[in-house]
């Protein structure tokens, strides 16, 4: 497993386990760990940090194996419920801390300024409780701001990457500034595992689709977080170190970004807008 730096002095697994929409969250974390998974990402907003908790708990790997990520929900801006909901977070996963916690999304039409938010997530940093702090779904504007605010770079941005939305000018920005970049939604809606490129160089190597894609997102460089209750198909997603993708590779499914048309959600500057 490839280990990524960050500027809080920890380093974060390349390859981890996402549990967004996890139809059985604790089961799927336990099965992950089994496989090898050694980064579980979770998230107030997914309600199932006690279910994520519990798998832990049940797989028996030691807490201190385990690279655990989770994020402020959006209503949770203000300082006070920055400090309460993050508390509540701690206790429903069964630890004392977490390795990273990140502000979920933005909200640049709160009533709390991101930046206020930013600071009392510096404040948990701080305390130690969190090992590192982020965002997730910033743009440079946004993190412009909070970095000359407050003189604290985030250590991850969580953003939407896939073949079809490389988001390659965000990526390079953060990688400029010493952000590691964690991709969500790494395989698109799944639609992408038919693209006509992405099968024929499976098929050539003799892997599945979305080994290919996970292997483009590792030699990028990003962090790559995909999601599955499936015993199996965790175990397919784990086993992508043992294969190299060569430069041709890599630009065939570098030419399938589509810039903005390819993005599959709202586009952080209109989150949240009524």
């Amino acid at each position: 497993m490839e280990l990524l730096q960050l500027n809080s002095g920890t380093a974060i697994p390349q390859l981890g386990l996402g549990t967004s929409k996890s139809g059985e969250p604790d089961r799927a974390v336990a099965s992950g760990l089994e496989v090898g998974y050694r980064h579980i990402d979770t998230a107030q907003m997914y309600q199932n940090e006690t279910a994520v908790g519990e798998g832990i708990r049940a797989s028996g790997v030691p807490r201190d194996e385990i690279f655990l990520t989770t994020k402020l929900h959006n209503p949770h801006h203000a300082p006070e419920d920055v400090h309460r909901t993050f508390e509540e977070s701690l206790q429903r996963l069964g630890v004392d801390y977490v390795d990273l916690f990140l502000i979920h999304w933005p909200m640049p039409f709160d009533k709390t300024d991101y930046v206020d938010t930013w600071r009392t997530m510096i404040e948990l940093r701080d305390s130690g409780r969190a090992r590192a702090i982020g965002v997730s779904n910033f743009v440079q504007d946004h993190l412009d701001r909070i970095i000359e605010a407050t003189g604290v770079t985030p250590a991850v941005n969580q953003i939407e990457v896939h073949p079809t939305f490389a988001n390659n000018e965000l990526r390079q920005y953060c990688r400029e500034r010493g952000i590691v970049v964690t991709a969500w939604s790494p395989l698109g809606k799944g639609d992408e595992l038919d693209l006509p490129a992405v099968r024929e160089i499976a098929e050539r190597h003799d892997r599945t689709p979305a080994q290919v894609i996970l292997r483009w997102h590792l030699q990028r460089g990003d962090v790559v977080i995909p999601k599955s209750d499936n015993p199996e198909r965790q175990r397919s997603n784990f086993d992508v170190f043992s294969f190299e993708l060569s430069p041709n590779d890599m630009d065939a499914l570098d030419a399938l970004d589509r810039g903005e048309d390819g993005r599959r959600s709202p586009h952080p500057n209109d989150f949240g807008k009524e």
